[in-house]
């Protein structure tokens, strides 16, 4: 079984992808490539993949071949229903069969040069379910102002809100979030935004079924505004040598919070909307 795997997790459209991407650069770390989605029962690419990128004048151009992905084709191999529950994924859902599966899956996608498997899921958390398939697991949560999110919800082409909550991935609405849309006449603005705030109870939930040295919340607007010093209090937490190397390669990255398109984007009531369905929550997690 791998030691100390590394996952980044947060609603989707919260900057984790961003963040993950720039944690591929240190050097210690294997990630999870398009190669684990194409051949999940063949990990022996995948570490090669791991080990040609240190070569000299290779890296950069592997990258762009082989990309990091969150690989759900890979995780759904090995427990079918992982890419997309109708609820969080918990403790008691990890069945002997499939912790002893991935651990089996996992095991060979780390390299000796690069020990530690870092790997990104969105949606829900899943921190119980990953928590008990490997024990001594760190994980990253990055959330980010609900009111960009929603917003960025919006603009994107796979947002599956357009076909209701019935059709979505986050499961019924309870009684609350039910009255709350149906006081908004159903705005889709207002669906946005339960969306977030359904995401984040559900972090919040998870958070209490693991040990809470084994989490490490990140708020993509500090990151935003100072990253190195992030990934430096990140790598302590996960227990990775400082590298200057990383910190260096850290400097091609253009790392802005954008917070402002929500107020450039929805006009005036629909931004009341927002505000009127996030008040609270935004108070809660330090935007109000």
């Amino acid at each position: 079984m791998i030691e100390k795997p590394i996952f980044v997790v947060g609603a989707g459209r919260s900057g984790s992808t961003l963040f993950h991407q720039m944690f591929t650069e240190h050097p210690r770390l294997s990630w999870m490539s398009t190669l684990c989605d194409r051949h999940p029962d063949h990990p022996g690419y995948h570490r090669a993949l791991m080990r040609a990128i240190d070569l000299p004048g290779a890296g950069s151009l592997l990258r762009r071949r082989w990309e990091s992905a969150e690989c759900y084709e890979f995780w759904n191999h090995f427990y079918r229903g992982f890419a997309q529950p109708c609820r969080d994924l918990r403790a008691d859902d990890a069945t002997p069969r499939a912790i002893a599966a991935l651990r089996r899956a996992t095991a060979p996608l780390v390299t000796a040069k690069r020990p530690r498997l870092l790997a990104k899921v969105t949606g829900w958390p899943r921190l119980g379910f990953l928590h008990a398939v490997f024990p001594d697991a760190r994980f990253i949560h990055v959330y980010r102002d609900g009111r960009a999110v929603a917003n960025s919800l919006l603009q994107v082409d796979f947002w599956r809100g357009w076909q209701g909550p019935a059709q979505w991935r986050w499961g019924p609405f309870d009684d609350g979030d039910q009255r709350e849309w149906e006081a908004h006449d159903r705005s889709f603005v207002a669906l946005a935004a339960i969306q977030w705030k359904i995401l984040m109870r559900a972090a919040d939930a998870a958070k209490r079924s693991i040990p809470a040295s084994s989490l490490m919340d990140v708020r993509y607007e500090d990151f935003a505004e100072r990253p190195v010093e992030m990934f430096r209090e990140v790598g302590e937490f996960c227990g990775l040598d400082p590298d200057t190397r990383f910190e260096r390669a850290l400097g091609r990255y253009r790392v802005e919070s954008a917070n402002y398109k929500w107020q450039k984007d929805l006009s005036p009531a629909q931004q009341a909307v927002l505000l009127a369905v996030l008040g609270e929550d935004l108070v809660r997690y330090g935007y109000g």
